[in-house]
């Protein structure tokens, strides 16, 4: 009897701790795939840091091929380098964050990468929103930022920073490319040489106009006097023929 009730009580703690690991699997089910972030040195200011980005695959019939980061305020796009990649994944800044892609990765293989960033803003915490595209077409977003400890269901990678080191201080921007500041030296010089073009040849042209009113003038009064001193000179004839007659 007692082996019985023991057997009994046996069998169902069991089932009662099945029951709650597949609670606990279903619980933890959907939150198992997430976007996470890491950093070298992750206090306020500190430079040269190191971030360190995974994003766990959670389809069962694609890769991913792509992240879309929208990068906290603080940190430009032109602020970080890529570090290290999936294989043929390249990096490309856009106007508040930066693509990161290439070729597939294998089904359930996590994406996982890392950049060099300048410098930390001087913030307690810094979430690096994210949109994970799979090679067939599917989109995760991990894009909402929990506040006051509340939970999200699909949370954005999160950085804690702590306090900065004694004397951190605001690094200067880096300088503007070098296209963008050579690019006034050239218009200048092309302005000036394209304006006068115009005036220049007005005015030749209204020389050459002048020279031929003056040269069209000229004949004209050549013209003339040619018939006034025929005219005179027949004027002679006519009265020198009249007198001898006379």
């Amino acid at each position: 009897m007692n082996r019985s009730r023991t057997g009994l009580q046996l069998r169902r703690l069991g089932i009662a701790a099945v029951g709650a690991l597949v609670a606990v699997g279903v619980a933890a089910g959907p939150a198992a795939a997430h976007a996470g972030v890491t950093a070298s040195d992750p206090r306020a200011l500190a430079e040269n840091v190191t971030l360190s980005f995974t994003s766990e695959a959670e389809s069962d019939t694609a890769g991913i091929s792509e992240l879309r980061v929208v990068l906290p305020k603080g940190i430009a796009p032109d602020a970080l380098t890529l570090k290290d990649a999936p294989k043929e994944w390249k990096l490309t800044a856009t106007a508040d964050g930066y693509t990161i892609g290439g070729p597939a990765l294998a089904t359930g293989t996590d994406a996982e990468y890392s950049v060099t960033v300048r410098q930390l803003p001087d913030e307690d915490s810094l979430a690096f929103k994210t949109l994970e595209t799979y090679g067939d077409g599917k989109i995760s977003r991990w894009i909402e930022v929990p506040t006051d400890g509340e939970k999200v269901d699909n949370p954005a990678p999160v950085l804690k920073l702590k306090a900065a080191a004694p004397g951190a201080k605001v690094i200067a921007p880096s300088p503007s490319p070098t296209p963008s500041s050579a690019a006034p030296s050239t218009q200048p010089s092309a302005q000036p040489s394209a304006q006068p073009s115009a005036p220049v040849a007005s005015a030749s042209a209204r020389a050459t106009s002048e020279e031929d009113a003056g040269g069209g003038t000229a004949a004209v009064v050549g013209v003339i006097a040619a018939v006034l001193l025929l005219a005179a000179a027949g004027t002679v004839w006519w009265v020198r023929r009249n007198r001898g007659q006379a």
